[in-house]
């Protein structure tokens, strides 16, 4: 009896390993995912894909009997969004809300929004003649340690300064 039961775990043994190096990659662009492969991809619990689906409406993953959720890629898309504007980028959850409210999940999916495209609405203003990102290539941020006065002060007229030019983005 226990050698059966050897013999069967055996047998399971190759097909695990498959599906276990199959997944979320072998399937097509178009195909829908479950939640399981969606945290795995984006390397985020479950719950949190769940939590995020309650503070965001836009997030409507299709669900089949016994709950079981299946995300399209346009909500593949906008998770991976979401994750990098309050990973990434610093965004809190209604900072993300607002976005979403006025850029649209479609925008935000394609990453329309965040730093780069707040750098060219100024642009395109004409509240700046070329965008922050160029203007920091141009002088590097400056990086200290702790304590570092002089850069401090440096980070802060930086900050300032973008500052003003948001104020004049959103007067304008």
């Amino acid at each position: 009896m226990a050698e059966q039961r050897r013999d069967a775990t055996a047998a399971r043994r190759p097909t695990e390993a498959l599906d276990g190096e199959r997944g979320a990659m072998d399937k097509s662009p178009e195909a829908f995912r479950t939640i399981s492969e969606v945290a795995e991809e984006m390397d985020l619990p479950q719950h949190v894909l769940r939590f995020w689906e309650t503070r965001f409406p836009q997030i409507k993953p299709l669900k089949r009997g016994g709950g079981r959720r299946y995300y399209r890629p346009d909500d593949v898309d906008l998770l991976r969004a979401v994750k990098q504007l309050l990973y990434g980028e610093g965004y809190t959850i209604k900072g993300v809300q607002k976005l979403l409210r006025e850029q649209g999940a479609a925008s935000v999916a394609r990453g329309l929004v965040g730093r780069e495209s707040a750098e060219a609405t100024m642009v395109a203003a004409g509240a700046v003649d070329k965008p922050p990102a160029a203007r920091r290539d141009a002088a590097a941020a400056p990086t200290a340690p702790r304590g570092d006065v002089a850069a401090l002060r440096a980070i802060l007229a930086d900050l300032r300064e973008a500052e003003r030019l948001l104020s004049i983005a959103r007067s304008g």
